[in-house]
């Protein structure tokens, strides 16, 4: 860690208040991300069935792997390799969560984890509140732009700079695809009570829903509440019950001590489902090098 960072993060404590006009809600620019939120209403108008909830909880759990598992441990800190196809379907599923596009995710995560919880840190909680760091800035202009230079690595794949540009298409064909699915079950199984729209409703909207904000918690709340283990220079921190609603990215402020690792929980007790599925995936051949912590963290060395 630099001089200016050090001190930069001894003063986190003084929240930053001053806004920028080009940090004013876009409106039109974030329709989609409205509209997700006011058509997860439309859930209790379709009414309920087993089959939309099951559908909404296994959208939930499968795209919450993709952005813990992709956009952020594999595109964001190289935490394990995999082949090429791999990587996009990664990056298909993680940017159907509705999460904007792969590039992007990574360029400001990265940014991130330089800057945590200083003033150059887009939405520390710390210096800009919670609805900042929650949501906030996902909604204003000033970051809408891919910030290429910080992932140089992966803009000689085509394919993941097309997703990144038209990254709608992704949630879009997901939505069709349930709803689709959902008529089919009308017609050819009746007896499970549900259709189309009932399945779109309660299997995309409202598990896209969720998913944002289970995800956001961890901009957000990680740097709030929980308990620090490691002296990591910011405010992160460890937390059981979102690393429960996030598939374990809630041991944050492990992650910010070993951001390379693949697992971010460390001992056995820490749940981190992303880091079972990653593991059996890697048993089949799917993924390769998960990158470990060091022998040290586990002899408490570097523990407080």
């Amino acid at each position: 860690m630099d001089r200016e960072n050090t001190d930069q993060r001894s003063n986190a404590g003084k929240k930053v208040r001053d806004s920028h006009p080009d940090e004013k809600i876009n409106w039109i620019g974030s329709a989609g991300f409205l509209l997700v939120h006011l058509a997860g209403l439309f859930a209790f108008l379709t009414g309920v069935s087993w089959a939309a909830l099951t559908m909404c909880f296994f959208m939930y759990v499968l795209r919450m792997f993709a952005v813990t598992g992709g956009y952020h441990r594999y595109f964001s800190h190289r935490s394990f390799k995999t082949s090429r196809w791999f990587q996009f379907v990664l990056a298909f599923l993680a940017c159907s969560s509705g999460q904007k596009g792969v590039l992007w995710w990574a360029a400001h995560h990265r940014h991130h984890h330089k800057y945590s919880d200083t003033p150059q840190d887009i939405h520390s909680p710390i210096l800009r509140g919670f609805w900042w760091s929650h949501v906030g800035w996902v909604l204003c202009k000033k970051y809408n732009g891919t910030r290429e230079e910080n992932v140089k690595d992966l803009l000689p794949y085509p394919e993941l700079r097309w997703l990144n540009r038209n990254d709608g298409v992704a949630p879009f064909t997901l939505a069709a695809a349930i709803f689709g699915f959902g008529e089919l079950l009308r017609i050819y199984a009746p007896g499970l009570h549900t259709n189309g729209l009932q399945m779109i409703a309660w299997g995309f909207f409202t598990s896209t829903l969720l998913l944002y904000h289970g995800t956001f918690f961890i901009n957000s709340l990680t740097h709030m509440i929980g308990r620090q283990r490691f002296n990591t220079g910011d405010h992160s921190k460890n937390s059981f019950i979102l690393a429960i609603i996030t598939l374990g990215e809630g041991w944050h402020n492990n992650h910010h001590r070993y951001p390379y690792a693949e697992s971010q929980g460390i001992y056995w007790w820490e749940l981190d489902i992303t880091h079972g599925i990653l593991t059996t995936l890697s048993w089949v051949g799917l993924i390769w090098d998960l990158q470990k912590h060091p022998p040290e963290v586990f002899q408490k060395k570097d523990h407080f």
